[in-house]
């Protein structure tokens, strides 16, 4: 933080990237826009999306990785 208390904007979520198009990380299906049902993961600065069928697919796999707090 610098001395008026603001994060330095690197440290700020960026906005998704306007009508990109996306990709599943893992099936490799495609959607014009970031669907409401997908999910997004951000990994070394990176966005990765899993579709609705491969999220629910791996749900065990993404709620064991988040941090204790989050229960």
């Amino acid at each position: 933080m610098d001395p008026t208390g603001a994060e330095p904007a690197s440290d700020r979520p960026q906005p998704p990237e306007a009508a990109a198009p996306v990709s599943c990380a893992h099936c490799r299906a495609t959607a014009a826009t970031p669907p409401l049902t997908w999910s997004l993961a951000v990994e070394d600065g990176t966005r990765h999306y899993l579709c609705d069928t491969c999220a629910r697919t791996r749900l065990r796999g993404i709620e064991g990785r988040l941090d204790p707090a989050w229960w």
